[in-house]
């Protein structure tokens, strides 16, 4: 416990250090960005059109122009039936403010039976800026942080920070074509510009007016505005039918309509003539949105199926869900360490009754607080539009580092080869008696963090559920999953009969204490093959050699004498030289491919085309939804997965096996994870022709998927 404190000192007396490092690293990535990011599949780039100056009263446009390899596309602010929209988030300096993207008009793109909304070849997206009377001129220099997923057979998603450098007063016209003709091909407002929609049985039943006459008669494509209302492709087959002038067609509601709204902006599209005409109306929507279908869910046990948000009764089995999964969350390997040293605190014969009824209090605080800041966090990020889910803290390079880097700390401190000499130094009772609620608050802050990755069984359904119920009835949950992960520690503490369970104190503490190095050393390695899996061999061993440096500058900490910084300058200075060498190593940090490869030869990696391809072909479908950082999906994997009564179940149904890897960041990932009401790993789906998605328990055992591939057909 006291040695738990005194790491917690050093890292406070080398927050200096460390953030002089985080400062060399941060410029030199800065020191990359430029203009221009090109992968293999995208060469994207920062351009400007400012025909009179940078100047207020002149116009000035910025944009983003994304050049597509054959083949591959990147999507609409609706993307259709799969994808996601590009998102632009600009960085001006005082005095100019961005309006609304202008998008130039989308392509229905095919893939399998499904219809995505997208570009191809070169496209432009692009923002008028407003320049203000206060704006100072000269040298002005803008930023872009943008973020694409771009699709073949495999969707990647992929970003790049852009910095452009606009000359005082010159004329900036290199662009002016693109620009011109995005501008050119805007969709006019219709008049009138709001017309009724009426719901039927079939669909939503356009009716529109006020098209002009040179266009009747022509086969025109509808697209929606917002993702998910309307099906994908209308007019792709049949663009609708005229009569009277009027412009009529019966657009389907889309298979994973999720919302009910009552006005919806629509494009219309004339792309039979060159340049292609478009027109843009808003819909007042009337009568009664047709019930979403079901999603059918197989567990082993009734606390894993998704309870409805609507009532009382599914609200209490989600709460109960989290409560079961947050005690069994204390169970996992990632979460275990932490635990047992907290309850070694306990034995300890100089604490009183109301001192550990304390701990026990300080730790289930520590626990709740940052359970509801994280469930917060989450809440805040995907309401304004950020494709995250529970977990999402470890698809971080830069936070699977720095845990890797805390628990070989605590580990070399267990084991007593970290000692701090000086002033660091105080018995174990000393310590206790000064800062023992302080540790047992922070104890429960680590426990939610290294527990939040993982996803015990009966708690998938239940987070999975919380972001989309009312967001006080989401934290009730969150509340219910900090208790169970609290109560086993606070009632130990609080009950008596929990004291006379412990062992008395004795020679076995010093053996139990340096036994605890182990698993942390364990989660270590863990971590690095994680990060190893994020960004590449190349940079797990820089982490690793980094990991060796700090554990020798923070033993330097402990030494005395004006030696002592000679030392610790040699362990900086190798750092920096480390730093600066592991340059094209750091830059996988934030541009690794989240696409990863899949070792095994059965298993394919995960798309929407893959899926949509091999339902259309009349092939049952099975996704392992996991991550690196997922303990849970890590045992599946061996106990099941890798079954030869499961693989050889999977051959003889001619089961086609995907699987989808969020062990770094993937909107398209998190995007299918919400359309099932999930936000975290394991998730595991079994599909057939014609019938809904089969998800089953997180707690996967091969009876478990035997069954389910039984009951196909």
């Amino acid at each position: 416990m006291g040695r738990m404190l005194n790491v917690t000192k050093m890292f406070t007396r080398m927050l200096p250090v460390l953030a002089v490092l985080l400062g060399c690293a941060t410029a030199l990535a800065q020191a990359s960005i430029s203009s221009v990011v090109t992968t293999p599949q995208v060469r994207a780039e920062l351009i400007a059109h400012a025909p009179q100056g940078v100047q207020a009263g002149q116009p000035l446009w910025l944009g983003l122009q994304l050049t597509h390899q054959a083949g591959w596309h990147t999507y609409w602010r609706n993307p259709g039936d799969s994808g996601l929209a590009t998102q632009l988030s600009w960085q001006l300096p005082e005095g100019m403010q961005a309006g609304d993207t202008l998008w130039p008009l989308p392509h229905m793109i095919t893939v399998g039976n499904m219809v995505n909304h997208g570009f191809e070849n070169t496209v432009l997206l692009a923002v008028p800026v407003q320049i203000s009377k206060t704006f100072k001129s000269g040298t002005t220099e803008v930023r872009l942080q943008a973020d694409w997923l771009v699709c073949k057979q495999e969707c990647i998603p992929q970003s790049g920070q852009f910095v452009l450098k606009l000359p005082a007063a010159a004329s900036i016209a290199d662009h002016g074509l693109a620009f011109e003709q995005l501008l050119n091909e805007q969709p006019l407002v219709l008049s009138p510009s709001t017309q009724t929609a009426q719901l039927n049985a079939q669909g939503l039943a356009l009716q529109i007016q006020g098209l002009p006459p040179e266009v009747q008669g022509h086969a025109l494509k509808a697209y929606a505005e917002t993702p998910e209302v309307l099906a994908s492709g209308l007019g792709m087959q049949v663009g609708g039918i005229w009569q009277n002038g009027v412009w009529q067609m019966n657009a389907p509601v889309h298979r994973m309509r999720s919302t009910e709204p009552k006005q919806l902006g629509l494009l219309l599209v004339d792309d039979s003539q060159t340049p292609a005409a478009a027109w843009q109306l808003k819909l007042d929507i009337q009568g009664k949105w047709p019930e979403a279908a079901p999603l059918t869910v197989a567990a082993e046990a009734p606390s894993n199926a998704a309870p409805p948000a609507s009532n009382v009764s599914g609200l209490l089995s989600a709460m109960f869900g989290a409560l079961l999964g947050g005690l069994l969350l204390n169970l996992m390997p990632c979460v275990l360490p932490v635990l047992a040293i907290k309850v070694l605190s306990l034995s300890q014969p100089s604490i009183s009754t109301a001192q550990r009824r304390g701990i026990g209090t300080a730790y289930a605080a520590g626990v709740l607080l940052s359970m509801l800041a994280l469930a917060l966090l989450v809440m805040g990020l995907r309401a304004a539009g950020s494709q995250l889910g529970w977990g999402f803290q470890l698809q971080s390079p830069w936070l699977v580092a720095a845990l890797a880097l805390l628990f070989t700390l605590i580990a070399l401190n267990l084991s007593g080869l970290l000692e701090l000499r000086g002033n660091w130094t105080g018995s174990l009772a000393v310590q206790m008696a000064r800062h023992p609620l302080a540790d047992a608050f922070l104890s429960g802050v680590l426990a939610v963090v290294v527990a939040a990755p993982c996803t015990a069984p009966f708690m998938g359904a239940s987070v999975g559920i919380a972001f989309t119920l009312p967001a006080w009835q989401g934290l009730l949950i969150f509340v219910c999953l900090g208790s169970g992960l609290a109560l086993p520690f606070t009632l130990s503490a609080w009950v008596p009969a929990a004291a006379r369970w412990l062992p008395r104190p004795g020679a076995w503490m010093a053996v139990l204490r340096q036994a605890l190095a182990f698993p942390m050393l364990l989660t270590v390695v863990w971590l690095l093959w994680v990060f190893a899996r994020q960004t590449g061999a190349e940079a797990a061993a820089v982490l690793l050699a980094a990991l060796v440096l700090l554990c020798g500058l923070a033993w330097s900490l402990g030494l005395k004498g004006k030696s002592a910084w000679w030392v610790r300058a040699v362990f900086v200075s190798a750092l920096c030289g480390l730093l600066w060498l592991a340059q094209p190593a750091m830059r996988q940090f934030s541009a690794a491919d989240s696409a990863t490869s899949v070792s095994e030869s059965q298993w394919q990696a995960w798309s929407e085309e893959r899926v949509g391809k091999a339902l259309q072909a009349g092939q049952p479908v099975f996704i392992d939804f996991t991550a690196a950082w997922c303990v849970t999906c890590q045992v599946n994997k061996q106990t099941t997965l890798r079954d030869s009564r499961v693989l050889q179940a999977f051959a003889d149904k001619h089961v086609l096996l995907l699987q989808a890897d969020w062990t770094r960041r993937d909107p398209a990932i998190t995007q299918a994870l919400s359309a099932l009401g999930r936000s975290g790993v394991p998730v595991y789906v079994l599909q057939a022709p014609g019938k809904p998605a089969l998800v089953l328990s997180e707690l996967l055992t091969p009876d478990l998927v035997l069954k389910a591939l039984a009951d196909l057909r």
